[in-house]
């Protein structure tokens, strides 16, 4: 990458993916004479690659030009990597140098972007704490080794959270050797994702759904009934039963009195997206929406 930068007569960068460098509405920058290898002290790159290649197309857009034309081009990968050195992503060694290179010349979707990253990955910490905090009392730490978040090493990740899976379903067995108890316990922690403001589950919030999926329906169903549920039960009970491995399995309708419980929890103070699933017929209730 050196080389061809110290041949490089002028490097244009775009703030835009590579099918975007044309448009008249990105904003651009158009590098020469010694700001390009100040440019290029910016680029410095960890060696070795990261063995990976993000899926989305990057941005902005680096195309280096020599006396015969363009002769690279690269893209940033959500400020931190760059693309279009070798067979994988490489890692800037210090994203967020260049990032405040590229504001200071005018360019500032790479810094708008930090920021939001920035949010994102606290939001998405905060949310991580909140479900080991809500864990059933002496499993946080083994909730902890689940909500381990993925490193660079997806396989290694993945074999260290199946473990750290097997690990808790073990411990809730003991903690929980009364069926209702157990059940009961994990339908309350299922609960913590249905009121998460980001959308979706995490890695975590599933391994509490496949330990109530193991377990027997028809004690689910009279465990939710023993006695009059929280709402956080009723929270989890909701995640669970429009799962599609419950839905498959037992279609969208309950039993009474399960139904009528968990619609009136939903219709008193339920969700949004609570609230869609039943105008579509999950949980037992007609369907009102196409």
């Amino acid at each position: 990458m050196q080389d061809i930068l110290n041949r490089a007569t002028r490097v244009v960068i775009v703030e835009g993916s590579p099918d975007e460098v044309d448009s008249v509405d990105r904003a651009r920058l158009v590098v020469t004479g010694d700001e390009i290898a100040d440019l290029a002290s910016h680029l410095a790159i960890v060696d070795g690659g990261t063995g990976d290649r993000c899926r989305c197309n990057g941005w902005p857009t680096i195309m280096v030009h020599g006396p015969d034309g363009e002769t690279a081009c690269w893209t940033l990968h959500h400020q931190i990597g760059l693309r279009g050195i070798g067979n994988c992503d490489a890692d800037l060694r210090d994203g967020p140098a260049l990032t405040a290179w590229l504001a200071q010349r005018g360019l500032t979707g790479s810094q708008r972007a930090q920021e939001w990253l920035a949010e994102e990955e606290a939001e998405a910490e905060h949310r991580r704490m909140r479900w080991i905090r809500a864990a059933p009392a002496g499993l946080d730490a083994a909730a902890a080794d689940v909500a381990q978040p993925p490193g660079r090493d997806y396989e290694a990740w993945s074999r260290q959270l199946n473990e750290a899976e097997v690990r808790l379903a073990a411990l809730v067995q003991q903690h929980y050797p009364d069926a209702t108890e157990r059940i009961r316990a994990l339908l309350a922690w299922a609960g913590i994702c249905s009121r998460e403001s980001s959308t979706g589950s995490m890695w975590y919030d599933t391994a509490v759904q496949r330990q109530l999926h193991r377990e027997s329906p028809d004690l689910v169903l009279a465990a939710l009934a023993a006695h009059p549920p929280s709402p956080a039960q009723l929270d989890g009970a909701s995640e669970l039963f429009c799962a599609p491995e419950w839905t498959k399995a037992h279609d969208r309708h309950l039993p009474e009195p399960q139904r009528s419980m968990l619609i009136g929890h939903i219709q008193a103070e339920g969700t949004d997206a609570m609230r869609r699933r039943l105008s579509w017929g999950y949980y037992g209730a007609e369907r009102t929406v196409d």
